[in-house]
């Protein structure tokens, strides 16, 4: 199985601009990205696929290998659909640039399901921390009994209505596996109105009843989107 990872790497940012090369622990976020993805032994390739000259730039300076995308990309998974209409392989792993606590054992976790050649999106998620359990940043994923994914949301679920202190949540970590015809078939879809609602593009996947499987890993991130998200990960980098 030849698997690829592919890093969308947008330099404009909304909530925290240019965070891709925000420095954490005197290096850009993005450089414990790559470097992550590249320590994992299943992967073939890894690609920065990026809009902008200046983070281009960077990669040639440090020896990655990057593709420039359209900048008209609505979201990272088109901009990974991009560079995959000009790389072939039987997977392609999105790890998302923001994601800079991001290990090579995610990567490992989530292509175990995509041995089964019948898998067409794979994910992963983690024990939900209790600072996580009622954050809506933290998004939560509920399963089946076969690992496949029921639903994706910003709410607590499961819902403990009798206050057992027992109902185990899972955090969904932004790690996806694809087959080229689940991420073609993404690409052409409208956004759907879940996917709307919650503002979580994997829910168009479920609405066209493509199937999610979900691995487990005992290793959480956090995800930067804000200049909180991003002390809280220079506080844990830097950790002694």
């Amino acid at each position: 199985m030849r698997a690829i990872a592919i890093i969308p790497a947008r330099l404009a940012s909304t909530r925290l601009p240019r965070k891709i090369l925000r420095e954490i622990a005197g290096r850009p976020m993005l450089a414990h990205v790559v470097e992550a993805a590249r320590r994992c032994p299943q992967l073939a390739d890894v690609i920065v696929a990026t809009d902008s000259n200046e983070v281009l730039a960077v990669c040639k300076q440090n020896g990655w290998h990057a593709e420039m995308t359209s900048p008209a990309h609505r979201s990272g998974t088109d901009r990974v659909w991009e560079v995959a209409q000009r790389v072939a392989a039987d997977v392609y792993v999105n790890v998302q640039g923001d994601e800079p606590l991001a290990r090579p054992e995610h990567i490992s976790a989530l292509l175990t399901p995509m041995q089964d050649t019948s898998v067409l999106v794979s994910t992963v998620k983690t024990l939900c921390s209790a600072a996580d359990v009622n954050n809506p940043n933290a998004v939560k994923v509920v399963t089946d009994l076969a690992g496949r994914a029921l639903y994706f949301t910003r709410a607590t679920v499961p819902f403990d209505r009798d206050t057992t202190g027992t109902v185990a949540r899972y955090k969904h970590l932004g790690f996806y596996g694809y087959r080229r015809e689940a991420l073609e078939k993404f690409c052409q879809w409208p956004e759907s109105e879940l996917e709307r609602a919650e503002r979580l593009e994997q829910l168009r996947f479920l609405d066209h009843g493509i199937e999610i499987h979900v691995a487990e890993t005992p290793y959480d991130t956090v995800g930067v989107d804000t200049e909180e998200d991003l002390r809280r990960v220079r506080g844990i980098l830097l950790r002694p």
